[in-house]
């Protein structure tokens, strides 16, 4: 259910991004398996994310990749 109170999410806005993809699919996803994610299905993933509010046409390789990264982040906060 999405968050009526929380703030709309952009492609910079990569440390949400990547909270919302390990919360999503948890530990399905280690750091190799990240690493190994097209980015056309990333981006069809964060586009679908609760309270995202960018475009497909703002999206570019840099984005993708700092997503990717800080996912990779937030996978390994996670391990403890």
């Amino acid at each position: 259910m999405q968050d009526k109170f929380a703030l709309p999410i952009y492609w910079n806005d990569y440390e949400d991004i990547a909270q919302e993809l390990y919360e999503k699919f948890g530990d399905e996803f280690n750091e190799a398996k990240i690493y190994r994610v097209r980015f056309t299905e990333l981006m069809e993933w964060v586009l679908t994310l609760p309270n995202f509010k960018g475009t497909r046409e703002e999206s570019n390789e840099g984005h993708l990749e700092q997503i990717q990264s800080a996912w990779v982040y937030e996978w390994r906060d996670n391990q403890d």
